[in-house]
């Protein structure tokens, strides 16, 4: 057998390498060598058949080196029986250890498996302690989140959450514990949603609530913004030609700084609404967010706006509130878009706002009827007016409300129309229509300060009491008229771009008022038969003629600068003017309607049997009358209206007198008839002649002439024309052969005329 044969060599090899090896290395030769033994069966034979045949060899060495010398092979002998001794020995010993080998052999191999057992157990159950491990880590991230939900941090549970399942649960993939954590992310990740968006409808309910005290806040702070531009207006009057809102106003006031959103009144945080966009965001549902906060937004909206509003509580709270609110949420929403365009655009803001405009404007124009008085309507545009200029501020185009001003200014007009009117009214139908007595000077002052009247005297020439021409209607007009320009004028204060439309309409207004309700009155009153108050009503026509001129100036001077340049002319200057005529032919027939009562009481006895030495009595009456009117009830009239009425009244008397022989009734007129009548003109000739104006007698020309003609001796000089022209060129062509015709030298005798004595002027009895 080649491999038994091998091993034998081998150990043969061995043997005789430890046999030469020194004693100290004998045992560290043969150890290797009975080991290696012991490894396989039947090579412990072969060792010890090796060593039974290389002691044979030895032996036999040993007895044929002992045949060649015997004592040395006695010797040899014995220390061969020795070595044999030893070998038994170490046979023996070398078997023992052999066993011990193997028994630790076994052992050992019995704990090495254990020992890869055990490493096998450990190895498992680090592996499960390390996917125990991540499994509870992960379980803790998840609880983590929730326990952030419950503490409100919805942004960190959202990232807790977003690392749970790209980072932690990546690494467990291989358990079953992973794919029902995966399950759960939707519903947690809604969780995460509704919690955030239960936060932002708080956040939502409690700005809607704030809305109307920051409205309140942000109109307090335009108040305040007003006032410095007035202060500075004031400190330097060029400021004062640029509006609130303007770029240098909003320069001038950058000093005063002041969060509408952020102050110690209010505090908007916008914090919930970053952490919800954020939120959706991470989780890819921002448009679905979007429209769900634009809906939310557009009902916060619809809540705001009342049904109605009224505006006649106090200090119209009802408006304040309805604006204050508007002025809030459009604010939020502003800052909004700004903070976050992703989330709110300019056409989605401006949608809101021009919704909540028309909105407003319409509950306002409903509630309108109600306002009754220009004051409340004043305060309401004072509050819309402020509202325009807040939400200017914020960029927000305010075209509509501007436009809606232009409907409350027409109302405001006819309400201060119709209350001036019934003032108007009031004082011309209460006026005593006669001139105004003055007691003291301060009242002087004060009637001379509202008036348009320019005095003739100066104040310390003046002497208490006086009386100033005009009645007392007309200072209290005056005060009105200047109440109502400034009443016009108010609405303008603050806030209203459209200054043309306060100028003509102030215009149209005031003539309206002036023409009817002044002027037309004053007409319809001069229906009057008393002449002195006909006289007054002239009087203040004419200073009423006055103020219209000083009102054209003066509205000039008032509107804005866009109509500027282009002149005003009242049609109530043209109306005092004409009715001033109208006032001054009414004075004529009053007068002249008692120069012919005063006429018909005229008696004369044209066929008079002699003559007579005084005047008429009705001559005389009537010079009185002339005299005590242009002394009393005229005399506050302008000169030159008095020498028009005294002409107008002597023109009339003049003809009222010539009509009196040409009357039909006369038959015949004799010298001492002629003769009374030359007295009567001579008469009111001399009354005349004092009045100071020849003028005046030029009426009396044609009287003159007719008695002339009368008493003329050659009476035919009237038929030559060239003779009637140079004597008597007023006398009518036709009334003077008529008057001829009548004249007889006839005189009778004082018995013959008795039954004369009863007739009238006319000839007729009484």
């Amino acid at each position: 057998m080649p491999s038994s044969l091998e091993h034998r060599n081998e150990f043969d090899y061995a043997i005789q390498q430890t046999v030469l090896a020194p004693d100290s290395d004998y045992f560290n030769q043969l150890l290797p060598t009975i080991r290696d033994s012991r490894n396989s069966p039947g090579r412990g034979q072969q060792l010890l058949q090796s060593l039974t045949q290389y002691s044979g060899e030895r032996e036999a060495e040993i007895e044929r080196i002992c045949n060649t010398n015997h004592q040395g092979f006695v010797t040899s002998v014995n220390q061969l029986l020795h070595v044999r001794q030893g070998t038994v020995t170490l046979t023996a010993g070398i078997l023992e250890l052999n066993d011990s080998i193997k028994s630790s052999t076994e052992n050992l191999a019995e704990q090495k498996k254990a020992l890869v057992d055990s490493r096998g157990v450990r190895q498992n159950i680090d592996e499960a302690t390390r996917a125990l491990q991540d499994c509870l880590e992960v379980l803790r991230l998840a609880n983590h989140v929730h326990d952030l939900l419950g503490r409100k941090n919805h942004y960190s549970a959202l990232r807790a959450l977003d690392e749970l399942q790209n980072v932690q649960l990546k690494e467990i993939t291989q358990y079953k514990i992973a794919e029902l954590i995966q399950r759960s992310v939707p519903a947690t990740e809604k969780l995460i949603a509704d919690a955030v968006m239960t936060d932002l409808n708080t956040w939502l309910f409690r700005i809607r609530e704030t809305s109307q005290f920051l409205g309140e806040v942000a109109f307090y702070h335009t108040e305040q913004r007003r006032t410095r531009q007035k202060d500075r207006a004031e400190a330097s009057p060029y400021l004062s030609n640029f509006k609130l809102n303007s770029a240098l106003e909003l320069v001038s006031d950058e000093i005063e700084e002041f969060n509408i959103l952020d102050n110690e009144d209010v505090q908007v945080d916008f914090t919930p609404l970053f952490e919800c966009l954020h939120i959706h965001d991470a989780l890819g549902q921002t448009e679905r967010f979007r429209e769900e906060y634009a809906t939310t937004r557009r009902q916060q909206k619809e809540l705001l706006m009342p049904a109605s509003i009224t505006l006649i509580d106090a200090e119209a709270a009802s408006l304040s509130e309805l604006l204050e609110g508007i002025a809030g949420f459009a604010i939020v929403e502003k800052s909004t878009m700004k903070k976050a365009p992703q989330l709110r655009s300019a056409v989605d803001v401006e949608e809101l706002w021009h919704s909540m405009c028309q909105t407003a404007i319409t509950l306002i124009s409903k509630a309108l009827h109600e306002v009754t008085n220009a004051e409340v309507l004043l305060k309401i545009k004072g509050i819309i007016a402020l509202f325009i200029q807040t939400m200017d501020s914020w960029s927000y185009p305010v075209r509509a409300l501007d436009s809606f001003l232009l409907v409350l200014f027409e109302k405001y007009a006819e309400l201060l129309k119709r209350r001036f009117s019934d003032d108007f009214q009031e004082i011309v139908s209460t006026d005593d229509y006669m001139p105004m007595a003055i007691s003291k000077l301060d009242e002087y002052d004060k009637v001379v300060n509202v008036s348009w009247y320019t005095p003739d005297k100066s104040r310390e020439e003046l002497r208490f009491p006086c009386v100033l021409p005009f009645s007392q209607m007309y200072p209290l007009c005056c005060i009105d008229i200047r109440n109502f320009l400034n009443q016009f004028y108010f609405f303008s204060d603050d806030h209203f771009e459209h200054s043309s439309v306060i100028d003509d309409n102030l215009r149209a207004s005031l003539d309206e008022l002036l023409s009817e309700n002044v002027c037309r009155s004053l007409v319809e009153r001069l229906s009057s038969q008393y002449l002195g108050q006909i006289v007054q009503i002239l009087i203040n026509l004419e200073h009423f003629e006055i103020a219209c001129r000083e009102l054209e100036q003066l509205l000039v001077a008032a509107r804005s600068t866009a109509s500027a340049g282009e002149s005003i002319v009242l049609k109530a200057t043209e109306e005092f003017r004409s009715n001033k005529k109208t006032a001054e032919k009414r004075i004529f027939e009053l007068v002249n309607s008692k120069i012919d009562d005063l006429m018909g009481t005229a008696e004369y006895d044209w066929m008079a049997p002699k003559l007579v030495t005084e005047p008429s009595n009705y001559m005389q009456t009537l010079t009185r009358y002339l005299s005590n009117i242009m002394n009393s009830v005229l005399l506050g009239l302008p000169t030159e209206i008095k020498e028009l009425i005294y002409f107008d009244a002597l023109s009339h008397a003049a003809t009222m007198i010539l009509s009196l022989p040409l009357s039909l009734e006369v038959k015949c007129i004799n010298p001492n008839g002629v003769a009374a009548l030359a007295k009567d003109i001579q008469y009111l000739t001399e009354f005349v002649d004092t009045l100071g104006n020849p003028i005046l007698r030029e009426n009396l020309d044609e009287l003159h002439q007719t008695v002339t003609l009368m008493q003329a001796e050659n009476s035919d000089e009237f038929y030559d024309v060239s003779i009637r022209n140079k004597k008597y060129g007023r006398v009518d062509a036709m009334n003077g052969p008529v008057l001829l015709e009548k004249l007889t030298s006839v005189v009778q005798s004082p018995a013959k005329t008795d039954k004369f004595t009863a007739l009238s002027r006319f000839g007729i009895k009484s």
